[in-house]
Parts: C-alpha cells; sequence; structure tokens
C-alpha cells in the first residue's frame, strides 16, 4: 500500500508547471462539492457568494485554481444535473478556460476526473435545449492530481494539491467511500447526520491527516504546500510549516479561499453583510495577510 509520502511525492513530481511572476494573479478555492441543488448539495446555499466572487476575479485578471472536490461526484452519478443546478458558475468558469485561467486539481469526491477520458466524455460538451444541440463547455480541459507555481524569477515553487494523499481511506478506498455516501450518508445528510470517515467532519481523522502533510513539507525544505481536503483554513507564518490550507466553499453562510498576487499570499473570506441602510451585500474580508512569498523560502 502506498504511504502518504509516496502519494504526495507521485503527486509533485508528475505536478503540471506554470510559471508566474509578480504580476501574476491567482485565486484558489477548493471543496466546493457543487451538488444537484437538492437538500444535500452543500454549495447551494454559498453558490450566490461564490458566483460573485468568481464573477470579481474574472474581471480583475484572476486565474482560477481549482484544488480538488469542486463537483460532488460521490452524492451525485453523473454531473449533467449538477450543470443544469448551477449553470451560471460553469459558464463563468467556461470563460476562464477558454482564456487559459482556469486549472483544475482532482480531489477524492471527483476522482473520476483523474481518468481522461471520463473528463473528455463528459465535460467536453452539454446538450442545449434552446439549441436542440451539443456545445462546447470544457474543450480539451485536462485535470491534474498536483500543479506547482514556480516564480520565473526566485525559483520559488509553490505545491496545489487536494490533500486526500494524507487520507489513505479516501484515496485508496475512494470507491468503497462513495457507496457508502451515495448509499447512507447523502439520506442522512439531509437529516443533518455528518460522514465521519470525512476529516471535515471529523476532528481526529483531520489531526492525523494534517501531521502527515506536515511532515512531508518538513522533509521536502519547506515547500509551501497549499490543500483542501479537511475543509480547515491554515495560513502559517513565514518560518513556521508552510503548510496552507484554503478552507472550503461550503462553510456556513461563507467561502474561504487563497490569494496570490503582487508577489504575496492572502487567506481572504467572502460572506453576506449588511450595510448601514441594512440592505444585504456579498463582501470580500482578509483573514490573514498579504504575506511575501520569499519570506517562506529557505534556501
Amino acid at each position: 500500500m502506498f504511504s502518504a509520502k509516496k502519494r504526495l511525492d507521485r503527486a509533485y513530481k508528475n505536478a503540471k508547471v506554470i510559471n508566474f511572476d509578480n504580476s501574476s494573479k491567482f485565486i484558489l478555492f477548493s471543496d466546493c462539492h457543487r451538488g444537484d441543488n437538492s437538500f444535500a448539495d452543500d454549495f447551494a446555499n454559498n453558490r450566490n457568494i461564490y458566483f460573485h466572487a468568481l464573477k470579481h476575479y474574472y474581471s480583475e485578471g484572476f486565474s482560477y485554481c481549482e484544488v480538488g472536490d469542486g463537483d460532488e461526484l460521490w452524492e451525485n452519478l453523473s454531473f449533467i444535473p449538477i450543470l443544469e443546478a448551477h449553470k451560471n458558475v460553469y459558464m463563468l468558469m467556461k470563460l476562464f478556460h477558454e482564456q487559459n485561467r482556469l486549472h483544475m486539481i482532482w480531489g477524492n469526491h471527483d476522482m473520476v476526473y483523474r481518468d481522461p477520458k471520463y473528463v473528455e466524455k463528459h465535460l467536453s460538451t452539454y446538450f442545449d435545449e434552446k439549441l436542440g444541440e451539443e456545445v462546447e463547455l470544457f474543450c480539451d480541459i485536462k485535470y491534474h492530481e498536483g500543479i506547482i507555481i514556480k516564480h520565473t524569477e526566485t525559483q520559488q515553487e509553490l505545491f496545489l494539491t487536494h490533500g486526500h494523499q494524507a487520507d489513505w481511506w479516501n484515496y485508496t478506498f475512494w470507491k468503497w467511500s462513495r457507496f457508502l455516501v451515495r448509499i447512507l450518508w447523502k439520506p442522512l445528510n439531509v437529516m443533518g447526520i455528518a460522514d465521519p470517515t470525512s476529516p471535515a467532519k471529523n476532528y481526529k481523522e483531520l489531526i492525523k491527516v494534517e501531521r502527515r502533510t506536515k511532515k512531508w513539507i518538513a522533509d521536502n525544505n519547506n515547500l509551501i504546500t497549499i490543500v483542501g481536503h479537511t475543509h480547515r483554513p491554515r495560513f502559517p507564518n513565514p518560518g513556521d510549516i508552510a503548510f496552507f490550507n484554503d478552507g472550503s466553499c461550503v462553510h456556513p453562510r461563507s467561502i474561504t479561499g487563497i490569494e496570490i498576487e503582487n508577489g504575496e499570499i492572502s487567506l481572504i473570506k467572502w460572506q453576506i453583510d449588511t450595510n448601514e441602510d441594512g440592505i444585504l451585500q456579498i463582501v470580500r474580508v482578509l483573514l490573514e495577510g498579504p504575506r511575501k512569498l520569499i519570506n517562506y523560502k529557505t534556501d
């Protein structure tokens, strides 16, 4: 059986490399768990917040990196009802993709995307009922287990991966987990009962996953590593183990993410707030940073 170290080593070794400089801008979200808009769709509560945030990043020229578990393909058998439920989101993502500003990583809940043939078959086109024909969606899109963002001047690397490599059950036995979620946990989820195998909902598992990931980072020259999976945002200080987590898009009433801009990194949150007139609005809140990436460089 592969260990967490071997799984993370492999993800790093096979990672897609994206060059960037201080003029580059990235937004990292993960764990959207976009579903079919049913009672079990955790994304549905935050979809307006997410859509507004993503629209902001599109207009500001950011590239979007989705760090796994974007689509909820454990609870849902097919992508089609997810697309229909959140069409506006996918049309916006399509705009990113058409400008080469969309970079996708698969997680345990969308692990089917590690098969390029599956991706090509299900994500390339969709049936447009108004036109009565197949229309392009994400043509030639590639999903990766890991992505390395490499600074062209400093050669500093940031490693992005979902993080379930440190969670042997959800990596190795994801098909079994998927079966349990569909048959058992989806109906119970509607009643408010959480899946105990998920580190996002089981604190002991979460701590184990984080500990294994931190050890790998420490053993790899404190490489900046940005994950999701546990849904718990992490933003270390320079000098600490460079273990970042962008959180998730299924927090109650808010989404969290990581921005990279001007050679700096920040942890941000988007939430609904009221202005002085009592009108609801979606606002961006800076939680941590910005910190200079170069301050995390060890060599």
